[in-house]
C-alpha cells in the first residue's frame, strides 16, 4: 500500500435529531421498515434472535430518522480528515428505493465536488458504541467506477472498515475495504486495497492490492478470529494478517465515500456508494454462503434489525 496514513478524524460526530430520551436505547429495534415516509412512533426492545447478532438492512425514511440513532448509527458532520478536511455533511446520507438491492433498499452515500472545497461534500455513516471486536464483518457493498452525474477522474474512495474509536490508541485497531476506482496518492486505478493496520501514526501496517474494476455489487467479508485477519470479496480469499495485524480492541464499523484531493475544477460531479446491508457474528468465523443464508433468513422474516452483541 504506497498510499500515506489518512489524516486523523479529530472526531466530532453529531447524531442527528437524536432526543436524550434515545440515548439509552441505542440497541433497541423498530425501524421505519418498507415505508420511508413513516418513521416508527417509538423505539421497542430488542428482538430476540441468534446471540452475538448485529444486522442492519438499512430501512429508514432519512438521516434525521429516529430509529438511525436509536440503532446506533451516526452521520458525520464534523470536522476533521481523511480527504477534503471539515467537508462533511449529512446531506449525502440517504436511504432510496433500488430495484437492484436485496429488499428493495439501501443506504446511499453521496459525495459531491465542483473541485472546490467550498463545493465539496463528504459522507460517512459510523456505528457507535464500539462493541464490535473478533468475529465477522460482512456487508453487500456497491461500488461505483464513474460518477453518477458530471465528468470523471475524482480520486475517490469508497470504503467498509472497522476502526478503534480513536487513533491514539494504544491498542489502535483498522481493518480496510478501499476502492480507488481512480486511484489517488500517485497510484493509478482502479484498485481494491485491504489493509489491517497496528498502529496509525507512524504508519505500521500490511497490505494487498487487487487491480480490478469493481462496477457493481459485493459481499465483502473481514472475519477476525483465532489470531489472523482474512479478507474476501464474493467468497473469494483476498488477504490474510495475523501477528500483531490483527484487532486488539473493540471498534466501530465505517462506512465512508471520499476525496484524497481535487485533480480538477469546473462542473459539480456525483459520486455514489450504496450498502445493502451490513452482518456481524461475535466470535466466529462465518462462510460466505452461511452469511447469505442467515441475512436470507431476515429478509424472509421480516427483519429490518437486529442487535444481540453485548455492550461490554
Amino acid at each position: 500500500m504506497s498510499q500515506p496514513r489518512r489524516t486523523s478524524r479529530r472526531r466530532a460526530w453529531t447524531a442527528l435529531t437524536l432526543p436524550a430520551l434515545l440515548c439509552a436505547l441505542a440497541a433497541c429495534s423498530g425501524g421505519p421498515g418498507d415505508d420511508a415516509a413513516a418513521p416508527g412512533p417509538s423505539a421497542s426492545p430488542t428482538p430476540s434472535g441468534p446471540p452475538g447478532t448485529l444486522f442492519d438492512n438499512f430501512h429508514y425514511s432519512g438521516a434525521d430518522d429516529p430509529s438511525l440513532a436509536a440503532h446506533g448509527w451516526e452521520v458525520r458532520t464534523g470536522e476533521g480528515g481523511p480527504g477534503i478536511k471539515d467537508s462533511w455533511s449529512a446531506a449525502g446520507a440517504g436511504f432510496p428505493s433500488d430495484t437492484t438491492a436485496q429488499g428493495g433498499r439501501v443506504l446511499q452515500l453521496r459525495s459531491s465536488t465542483d473541485g472546490t472545497k467550498q463545493g465539496t461534500k463528504q459522507v460517512e455513516v459510523q456505528s457507535t458504541g464500539s462493541t464490535l471486536f473478533t468475529g465477522t464483518f460482512a456487508a453487500r457493498v456497491h461500488f461505483s467506477d464513474k460518477p453518477t452525474s458530471g465528468q470523471g477522474g475524482d480520486h475517490v474512495v469508497q470504503t467498509f472498515f472497522p476502526i478503534s474509536a480513536s487513533d491514539s490508541s494504544a491498542n489502535y485497531s483498522e481493518l480496510d475495504c478501499e476502492y480507488l476506482p481512480n486511484g489517488g496518492w500517485g497510484s493509478v486505478g482502479p484498485r481494491l486495497d485491504n489493509v489491517s493496520w497496528y498502529k496509525a501514526d507512524p504508519p505500521d501496517r500490511v497490505s494487498h492490492t487487487l487491480k480490478q474494476h469493481l462496477e457493481g455489487w459485493h459481499l465483502m467479508m473481514i472475519t477476525a478470529v483465532d489470531g489472523k485477519v482474512t479478507y474476501s470479496m464474493d467468497g473469494k480469499e483476498l488477504f490474510t494478517s495475523s501477528g500483531k495485524y490483527v484487532p486488539r480492541e473493540k471498534m466501530d464499523v465505517h462506512f465512508s465515500n471520499w476525496l484524497i484531493d481535487l485533480p480538477f475544477a469546473g462542473g459539480t460531479r456525483t459520486w455514489d456508494m450504496k450498502v445493502n446491508w451490513f452482518y456481524y457474528k461475535a466470535d466466529e468465523a462465518v462462510s460466505q454462503a452461511d452469511v447469505q443464508k442467515t441475512v436470507d433468513g431476515f429478509y424472509g422474516a421480516g427483519t429490518d434489525y437486529i442487535n444481540t452483541v453485548p455492550k461490554s
